[in-house]
């Protein structure tokens, strides 16, 4: 991840070949060229229409969505080096509307004065609210500027349909196993930018562990590795051996980073609940361990154990609800560490039973009825004559009871116009 020393401008303030030493070492490692970015080469190898529109100075506007330290940024500082266009960077964290307004008056005095068109990037776009959004709107439309924005947040939710619709959106992934190990030995070998001259090595165990806590994040890994590094002493040999021991020790916490209210979040839970559907213990428990790892709240998984053990198990094994609502006691009475024990044997037993999800299939076949249908009466056989002018009307006439008629569960409990309607289809039935 070696930077390129050119002395070129660098738009977004710091002259490119000058990168202060005391800058933090994601900043420092970031890639000035193509040739140095790593880990997302389905979208930025040199066949890829996106990198085209780059280096071809033709890019219109377009959304970067990705996870945390993805090149959501490193990739608007490639555009920055390419484009023939006044690139402008503008933070949706520090900016609002009105410095957005002075920004685009000023792109409109350039495209009127010498063509110059204006490249804006937005970073974390999503922070603006959808009224605010609409600023950009009018600007895109016209080709004053060119929007490039970076956001970690899905944005079918958080950007506005009309600018999407006009925006090209690049998804980034979570970076790789294999490219956060070549960006870690890279920053450790790199004497100019890097750590090369702290003289430092990492063991299997560290580097897997690092990379671990990396989680597809090149910034947190960098600024991982940077503290580790400056913090582990000098050996006989004049290096600084990292084992998985001082890494555990420098970190102060375990080797795992888990977002406990972005996407990751919905990700992993969606990953043990399909796992718990598919019979699959040993996923279920895997995807369990991720989220108490990542410290996830014990609870927020016990009660989803409760929704899976009616929704997925049923009546297939109606001790799948005991058991899941005695775990969620367990965890509220015991607490961690001890209550990943009750998870552990609540994840295993319903992730080995059978599976019926009729009586949730039925209840919402019912609910799409009773919405549809509307209020439909109440058949009179089935209603109560607690006065004698509702017996008079009608009301419980017919009516058989089971207990004296062993016949009268055939009578008709639906109104006439669902008739014969089956909402409840167990798998054995």
């Amino acid at each position: 991840m070696a930077a390129s020393r050119d002395q070129t401008s660098d738009l977004f303030g710091t002259p490119e070949g000058e990168i202060p030493i005391e800058a933090p070492l994601a900043e420092r490692m970031r890639p000035r060229e193509f040739v140095d970015f790593v880990g997302q080469e389905d979208i930025t190898a040199v066949d890829r229409p996106l990198r085209r529109a780059i280096e071809a100075d033709q890019l219109s506007s377009v959304i970067f969505w990705g996870p945390p330290g993805s090149g959501k940024t490193t990739l608007a500082h490639l555009i920055a080096r390419r484009t023939k266009a006044q690139f402008v960077p503008f933070s949706a964290v520090t900016g609002g509307v009105p410095e957005l307004r002075a920004l685009i008056k000023t792109a409109e005095q350039r495209q009127s004065i010498n063509g110059q068109r204006t490249i804006l990037f937005v970073d974390e776009i999503h922070r603006f609210n959808k009224a605010q959004q609409d600023a950009f709107l009018p600007h895109v439309e016209r080709g004053t500027i060119i929007l490039v924005g970076a956001t970690t947040e899905n944005p079918s939710f958080e950007v506005i349909a009309p600018l999407l619709s006009r925006s090209l959106v690049i998804v980034l992934k979570p970076l790789s196993g294999e490219a956060l190990g070549q960006i870690l030995d890279r920053a450790l070998v790199d004497s100019a930018i890097g750590l090369g001259q702290w003289n430092a090595s990492l063991s299997t165990d560290a580097r897997q562990r690092l990379m671990a806590y990396g989680n597809g994040d090149a910034r947190a890994l960098l600024t991982a590795l940077d503290f580790v590094v400056r913090q582990q002493p000098v050996g006989p040999d004049g290096t600084r051996l990292i084992d998985g021991a001082a890494l555990e020790a420098a970190l102060m916490k375990k080797s795992i980073r888990y977002d406990k209210s972005g996407e990751e979040h919905y990700n992993v839970i969606s990953a043990y609940i399909k796992s718990l559907r598919d019979s699959d213990p040993d996923g279920a428990l895997y995807w369990l361990a991720r989220m108490l790892e990542g410290g996830e709240d014990p609870k927020f998984i016990a009660r989803r154990l409760v929704v899976f053990a009616s929704e997925d198990v049923g009546n297939a094994d109606p001790m799948g609800l005991v058991v899941a609502a005695a775990v969620a006691q367990a965890v509220q009475f015991v607490g961690l560490p001890e209550a990943q024990i009750n998870l552990a044997q609540g994840t295993t037993y319903l992730a080995t039973r059978q599976k019926d999800n009729a009586s949730y299939v039925g209840l919402l076949e019912a609910m799409e009825d009773a919405k549809t249908q509307g209020n439909i009466g109440v058949p009179l056989h089935l209603r109560n004559a607690v006065t004698s002018m509702m017996k008079g009307l009608g009301y419980g006439k017919g009516y058989r009871y089971v207990h004296d008629d062993p016949q009268a569960k055939t009578q008709d409990h639906l109104p006439e116009a669902l008739k014969g309607h089956r909402y409840y289809r167990p798998k054995d039935a």
